[in-house]
C-alpha cells in the first residue's frame, strides 16, 4: 500500500470531514473503514424490501443545515437536498393533545396559547442570532465567539431552563422543551441538556430539522466524492486493529477513547491512558426499524406532519425516564424519538410501504429487544399502529457496539454529555484532539464539540493537525468550487 500523508480510521461524518479537510489542503489521504460501506452513522440499508430504504442510525440533521463545516461544504450545490418539514418536531400527550414546534415561530407561539409569549421570548433572540449561537456551541470552546451576543443570550436561558424549565407553565410547552432537551441522552435537567435544548429548539424555527432526500447516506456519498476528487482513497471491509498497520505520517482516529486504547496498545503514557480509561459513556440507544403499510394513525393527525416526534409524555415523565436510564434502571416506557421519513420525503414510500425509524433511550448495555417497548410507546399516542406493521427489526443497545465500535453499550454520543465532558472531551487539554503519540489525533464525537452530524470534530482535529504537523495555518476552502490549496508539505519534527 502506498504511504500516505494522512491515514483516517473510520468513515463516519467526522472521519470524512477530517479527510476532506486534509485532502483540500493538498495532502494524500487514505480512509480505512471496517464496514463494507462508508458512512458510519450515516449508513442506510434496504432492510425488508429492496425498494424501501432505512436509515440505520441518524435520520434527521439539524446540525448539517447549521454547522460551519457543512455551510461551507454546501451540500445543496453537490446535489444533496435537505428537505425541511413544516413541523420540525411534535410532542404528543395523552388524551389526543400534542404540542408542535413549527418552522414558523409565530405559528408555534399561537398554538402554545398562554405560553406563546414566553416561547417567543425564549427562542426569538436565538433565531435572530442563529449563526452566532450555533457556531459558539459547535466550537472547540477554546476561543472567543465570533458573535459575542451568543453566550450572553444563552447564559441566562440555560440557567432558567435548569431552574425553572424555561419558565413555561402549560404542560404542552413544558413537554415540548423537555423533549428536545432529552436529545442530550443524559441527566435532566442539566446545563448541557439546557444548552442542547436551546440549540436544537431555536434551529426548529431557523434552518429547521431537515432530512436528506433519499436518506442520510447521500451526505456520506457527497463527502466521499469530494475526497476522491482531491486524490483521497477509501479502503473498506477491513478493521484496523493496531496503529502499526497504518503507513502514514499523520493518523486521524474517528474512534472513542476506548478505540484509541485498543489501537495504541501499551504505547500510551500511563497518565494519559488512565485519563482515557476514566472517560465516561452515557445511556444507550436501542433502535427499532419498521416497514409499515400506511401512515402512522396518530390520535392527533397534525402529529403526522412532523418530521420528528418525541414520545416522552409530560415533562415529569420525561425527566423520570431519562434519569432512570442514567441510573441503569430499565423502565417499560422509555423516551422514544420517532421519524416517518416519507412525511418529509414522499419518495421514501413505495407502493404504500414506508419506513419508520425509532430510538429508545435505555441503560447502557441494555439487552432487551426494543421492538415491543417502542411499539407500546407508539400505540399510546397512535392506537392501531401495530396493525400497520409489515416487518420490524430491533437492535438492542448492547448490540449497537457490534454495528459501530463508536457506540459503546449503545452510547451513540460516543461519551456521556456531562458538564465536565461537554468541554473536556476526552481529557482536559488545550488541544483535545492531539494525543501524546507523535502525529496521532482523535477526531471523533468524543472530542469537542461532541455528538451529532455536524463534521466539526473532524474539521477541528484536521485543522489542529495541519497547523502542528504540516505548518499549514490557512484553512483550506471547502466549497464545491474550491480546489486544494497549493502547499509545500513540511512535517514538523517529532
Amino acid at each position: 500500500m502506498t504511504r500516505a500523508d494522512v491515514a483516517v480510521v473510520g468513515s463516519g461524518p467526522n472521519g470524512l470531514a477530517a479527510a476532506v479537510t486534509m485532502a483540500r489542503a493538498g495532502l494524500s489521504v487514505h480512509v480505512h473503514e471496517q464496514a463494507a460501506a462508508i458512512g458510519g452513522g450515516l449508513r442506510g440499508e434496504a432492510l425488508f424490501d429492496s425498494e424501501v430504504w432505512h436509515d440505520i442510525c441518524a435520520a434527521v440533521h439539524p446540525m448539517a443545515a447549521a454547522s460551519a463545516f457543512f455551510r461551507e461544504f454546501d451540500l445543496a450545490a453537490r446535489g444533496v437536498r435537505l428537505l425541511r418539514p413544516p413541523i420540525s418536531y411534535a410532542h404528543p400527550l395523552d388524551g389526543g393533545d400534542a404540542a408542535f414546534a413549527y418552522r414558523d415561530l409565530a405559528q408555534t407561539c399561537a398554538r402554545l396559547g398562554p405560553d406563546g409569549g414566553r416561547w417567543r421570548r425564549l427562542m426569538e433572540p436565538l433565531v435572530r442570532h442563529s449563526t452566532g449561537v450555533t457556531d459558539f456551541l459547535l466550537s472547540g470552546q477554546r476561543s472567543l465567539p465570533s458573535d459575542l451576543s451568543a453566550p450572553l443570550l444563552l447564559g441566562p436561558r440555560v440557567l432558567d431552563h435548569l431552574l425553572r424549565g424555561g419558565g413555561l407553565r402549560t404542560e404542552g410547552a413544558r413537554a415540548l422543551l423537555t423533549g428536545v432537551a432529552a436529545h442530550a441522552v443524559g441527566r435532566l435537567p442539566s446545563v448541557p441538556a439546557g444548552a442542547i435544548s436551546l440549540l436544537l429548539g431555536h434551529l426548529a424555527h431557523a434552518t429547521g430539522w431537515p432530512l436528506p432526500q433519499g436518506g442520510s447516506v447521500r451526505m456520506a456519498e457527497a463527502l466521499a466524492d469530494d475526497l476522491r476528487a482531491h486524490g483521497g482513497v477509501l479502503h473498506t471491509g477491513h478493521r484496523v486493529t493496531d496503529l502499526a498497520e497504518l503507513d502514514a505520517g499523520v493518523i486521524m482516529l474517528d474512534t472513542t477513547p476506548r478505540g484509541l486504547l485498543a489501537l495504541a496498545g501499551d504505547r500510551l503514557p500511563p497518565r494519559y491512558r488512565r485519563a482515557l480509561e476514566r472517560f465516561r459513556y452515557g445511556p444507550g440507544a436501542a433502535k427499532a426499524d419498521f416497514l409499515v403499510g400506511e401512515p402512522i394513525p396518530w390520535a392527533d393527525p397534525e402529529v403526522g406532519r412532523a418530521g420528528t416526534v418525541h414520545l416522552g409524555g409530560t415533562r415529569a415523565e420525561t425527566l423520570a425516564t431519562e434519569n432512570a436510564a442514567v441510573r441503569g434502571e430499565a423502565g417499560e416506557e422509555p423516551f422514544v424519538l420517532l421519524v416517518d421519513p416519507a412525511v418529509t420525503d414522499p419518495g421514501r414510500a413505495v407502493g404504500g410501504r414506508r419506513p419508520v425509524w425509532a430510538y429508545a433511550h435505555v441503560p447502557n448495555g441494555d439487552t432487551r429487544d426494543p421492538v415491543p417497548l417502542i411499539t407500546r410507546r407508539i400505540e399510546r399516542y397512535a392506537p392501531g399502529f401495530a396493525d400497520t406493521v409489515l416487518a420490524s427489526r430491533g437492535v438492542p443497545a448492547a448490540a449497537y457496539e457490534r454495528y459501530n465500535p463508536n457506540y459503546p453499550g449503545g452510547d451513540i454520543g460516543a461519551g456521556a454529555i456531562t458538564l465536565t465532558q461537554s468541554v473536556f472531551r476526552p481529557t482536559p487539554a488545550w488541544n483535545p484532539y492531539r494525543t501524546p503519540l507523535p502525529g496521532v489525533y482523535l477526531c471523533s464525537a468524543s472530542t469537542p464539540p461532541g455528538p451529532s452530524v455536524h463534521g466539526m470534530c473532524g474539521h477541528f482535529a484536521a485543522r489542529a493537525a495541519l497547523r502542528r504537523e504540516f505548518r499549514i495555518t490557512t484553512a483550506p476552502p471547502l466549497g464545491p468550487e474550491g480546489g486544494a490549496i497549493p502547499i509545500e508539505k513540511t512535517r514538523r519534527a517529532p
